[in-house]
């Protein structure tokens, strides 16, 4: 059953000079808690969580950089240390270190850094299906030579240069999008995910609000090796979760929960990539006991 949602309050804090995007649910007493969505998402996503644990927490969701209501990057690029450093800018904007953080797929990467460069900051920390590529993934990928993976991204951002972004003459058609995207949506989330993850173009046709340019990946990233050292840095309880059904390698397998200092991995069965919402009861309660 989807709650009745009273909404959040719209904000805006300047990183790297982008305007960004934040709601807060209000409750500024309350220990500081931030939501952190995943690619090609929006900060509504976290609405049904946000509205139960708003009354016990001071809850603050961001649109990333180049999605929902934030900027887009002028250049196009969109790599994990902007990210980080737009999160970094909002935990110290806001003074809201330590705080708790709980964050999906991307949103879950960049955490995880963050929490590593800054364990200070953070209290707990929980990740669905965050700690990107598998090692087998990793594996294949160093396979291509890094000079040809970097020729591939150069090609893909011109390809995309000129793509225009898919448009939607109806938002019937936007939302049937999002039911194919996950069918474990219900209708009731898919039409609230759509609807504020889309906006009217000024023809009348409707388009995602992200950035096209977040489907290239940059090819330069930190090393292996440099992500398990931020990894091992975690000193704070580290909750990773991950769906019986999703494409997302468990770390419990692939050896990666090595890495962490003080981590626990949970599977939720009958769940997808977007766990939080194909069973929300049952993440509702695995959330509010770890906290």
């Amino acid at each position: 059953m989807i709650p009745d949602l009273h909404g959040p309050t719209s904000h805006i804090y300047i990183s790297q000079r982008l305007r960004l995007h934040y709601v807060d649910w209000g409750n500024p007493d309350a220990p500081p808690l931030i939501l952190i969505h995943g690619g090609q998402d929006h900060c509504r996503n976290w609405d049904w969580i946000a509205e139960e644990l708003r009354h016990d927490w001071h809850v603050i969701a961001p649109d990333l950089r180049g999605h929902g209501d934030s900027a887009w990057s002028p250049e196009g690029n969109y790599n994990m240390q902007a990210y980080i450093y737009d999160l970094a800018q909002l935990i110290h904007q806001l003074k809201l270190a330590p705080v708790t953080i709980v964050s999906h797929s991307l949103g879950g990467n960049i955490c995880l850094r963050y929490t590593g460069l800054y364990p200070e900051n953070v209290r707990k920390i929980v990740a669905i299906e965050g700690l990107g590529p598998s090692p087998e993934r990793i594996a294949q990928r160093e396979e291509t030579p890094w000079r040809e993976r970097f020729r591939k991204m150069i090609e893909d951002k011109r390809a995309l240069a000129g793509r225009q972004p898919k448009r939607y003459d109806m938002l019937e058609q936007a939302y049937a999008r999002m039911k194919e995207e996950n069918s474990f949506l219900s209708d009731e989330q898919a039409r609230h995910l759509t609807r504020h993850g889309i906006a009217q173009n000024e023809d009348g046709t409707y388009s995602w609000k992200f950035d096209n340019y977040l489907r290239v990946w940059e090819s330069v990233d930190l090393t292996v090796q440099q992500i398990h050292e931020l990894w091992s840095s975690i000193t704070c309880p580290t909750l990773l979760l991950y769906g019986e059904k999703s494409w997302a390698s468990n770390p419990a397998e692939d050896g990666r929960i090595k890495h962490f200092q003080n981590a626990e991995v949970k599977m939720f069965p009958e769940a997808g990539h977007w766990l939080h919402h194909d069973r929300f009861d049952l993440f509702m309660q695995t959330l509010k006991d770890f906290l």
